[in-house]
């Protein structure tokens, strides 16, 4: 042996160095909680396929958010069920709008939360699709005035930033112009940017009953066999005035996280999705992994990757274990 010429990396390893050396923190800062909103009262109903997420009608979700206020959760980002649906989603407009109605009552007792709405109209068309629908096929152009007329219906709710999902080319640009043109220069946009025709949205299906009724979201959505393509995506979205670019799902898509990063250096959300929730949730229940563990991993490797905001339903956990450390 010739200790003289061994490398020791391990020295710099030791728990009173370990954390000088850390390469990526995890933070409260970097977390937006995912909430599910219904018309009624007195309703909070567990999604079954992601155990610990709910329906919340407004009178009880206020004590939801305190909770996450008092954990330090400084955003949410608002899904809305609505009470009927129709061909051209028009609830996801209306001025009294489950998600609109949410906004405003958010606002009036924690304006300083941060509130992004989803932006999409699969959970008010009768057909479960993100755009209009006409012989089968999603139009493209005829959704773009909808999406942008249903971002500003939010920016006049309260909100303080809008999170187009839908995928239709252009949708960036037409909500930047209808939010500037109606006094909402201040709003932002986080744009769905990279986002897959994932098999991990399953449960989320579930919880915004979102699930078309007739094919698929394929020609519109991502196919996960590209990467030169999220590129493409994310330019054309930063190009059109997106505020911050998101990859969705992240756990799968950690190398396209990282090439959009190195790409732009432009602030980057993950969407940790219902799919990779309900996996870990599931073997936790089964006694497989460590819920604490894995979780705090997934989500480091995520911010490694380069993501500076994760959205993710353990948001509220993740709060309290980074609080006992």
């Amino acid at each position: 042996m010739f200790p003289d010429l061994i490398k020791r990396p391990r020295r710099i390893r030791n728990s009173n160095i370990r954390d000088l050396v850390k390469e990526s923190q995890l933070s409260v800062d970097d977390l937006i909680y995912p909430l599910f909103v219904v018309h009624g009262e007195g309703i909070k109903e567990e999604i079954p396929s992601m155990p610990g997420n709910y329906h919340w009608s407004l009178d009880l979700v206020m004590d939801e958010i305190e909770e996450l206020v008092d954990l330090g959760i400084k955003a949410v980002i608002l899904f809305g069920i609505p009470e009927s649906k129709d061909p051209q989603g028009s609830n996801a407009w209306a001025e009294e709008g489950i998600v609109q109605q949410a906004c405003q009552k958010i606002k009036e007792k924690y304006p300083e939360l941060l509130v992004i709405t989803d932006v999409c109209l699969c959970q008010y068309t009768d057909h479960g699709h993100c755009g209009i629908l006409e012989d089968g096929k999603v139009k493209n152009d005829p959704t773009l005035e909808l999406l942008a007329q249903t971002a500003v219906s939010h920016a006049r709710a309260g909100a303080d930033m809008v999170a187009p999902s839908d995928m239709m080319d252009g949708r960036v640009g037409a909500i930047r112009q209808g939010l500037d043109e109606n006094g909402f220069e201040d709003v932002s946009i986080m744009a769905y940017s990279a986002k897959y025709a994932s098999s991990f949205y399953g449960p989320f299906r579930d919880a915004a009953h979102s699930a078309p009724q007739e094919g698929d979201r394929r020609s519109y959505q991502m196919d996960p066999a590209n990467s030169r393509e999220a590129i493409k995506e994310t330019a054309l979205d930063i190009e059109e005035g997106a505020d911050i670019v998101m990859v969705k799902p992240a756990l799968s898509y950690l190398d396209i996280i990282k090439e959009i990063k190195e790409e732009f250096n432009y602030p980057v959300a993950a969407y940790n999705v219902s799919g990779e929730f309900s996996l870990i949730k599931a073997a936790t229940e089964k006694g497989w992994v460590n819920e604490k563990e894995i979780v705090l991993e997934m989500l480091l490797s995520m911010k490694r990757a380069g993501t500076d905001l994760i959205l993710t339903y353990f948001a509220k956990d993740v709060a309290e274990w980074l609080r006992e450390e």
